[in-house]
């Protein structure tokens, strides 16, 4: 972690504490080296940091290219290793920063939804994940949050202080099908995307939380 990011690190952990009372499971799943997702399942503004800050090492976020034409928003989001996305015209750019970031050994957070959800509830997974992940050689770690769409969804103007939780699974590897992808027909090469992508989800489902932790209330 550079400064700045070690800096916002450490703010995010400390308003989780403080003011959200966040449960952290299974953080020594995702390994402390090497190209990773981070694929969760996405209610609230509050995913990317609560993800983040539950591990203790670098993690890249994804945000609107055009932040960065602003001097100091830019200089801040280069330093917290955001990633530039255009999410009005094609995707490729953004693909390949993306990929440029796994290949480097590091670890991203993804949303397979695409979208926050408007319910509360877990949604289907879009395919564009499955292409990311096949076009890499990088661990998925599936990752599931609770509270974050009570403590903050679509509906809510400002933060509620609830508990919130993320927890993290077993890492995922897609070997066949990656081995596959480089000799199948295009019909099935758009299948394998979301195949890929319906089983990350699956597993981001079973993720359920630790209701036999004493300390929950």
């Amino acid at each position: 972690m550079n400064p700045l990011y070690f800096l916002g690190w450490c703010f995010y952990r400390g308003l989780f504490r403080l003011f959200f009372r966040w449960r952290v499971y299974n953080p020594e799943r995702v390994p402390l080296s090497g190209g990773i997702i981070l694929a969760s399942n996405h209610a609230s503004f509050l995913d990317p940091p609560l993800v983040g800050a539950g591990v203790r090492r670098g993690i890249n976020y994804l945000a609107r290219e055009s932040l960065f034409r602003f001097p100091i928003v830019g200089w801040v989001l280069r330093n917290w290793n955001c990633v530039p996305v255009d999410r009005e015209g094609g995707g490729a750019a953004g693909l390949r920063a993306i990929l440029d970031r796994l290949l480097a050994g590091g670890a991203i957070i993804l949303f397979p939804e695409g979208t926050r959800t408007h319910d509360g509830n877990l949604q289907p997974a879009k395919p564009g994940i499955g292409l990311t992940v096949i076009k890499s050689t990088a661990l998925v770690v599936p990752v599931r949050v609770f509270g974050t769409f009570e403590a903050y969804g679509r509906h809510h103007k400002f933060p509620r202080p609830l508990r919130v939780m993320v927890k993290y699974g077993k890492p995922m590897r897609f070997e066949k099908l990656r081995a596959e992808a480089k000799v199948c027909a295009k019909p099935r090469l758009k299948e394998i995307y979301q195949q890929v992508a319906d089983e990350i989800m699956a597993a981001i489902a079973s993720l359920e939380p630790c209701r036999d932790d004493p300390r929950l209330p």
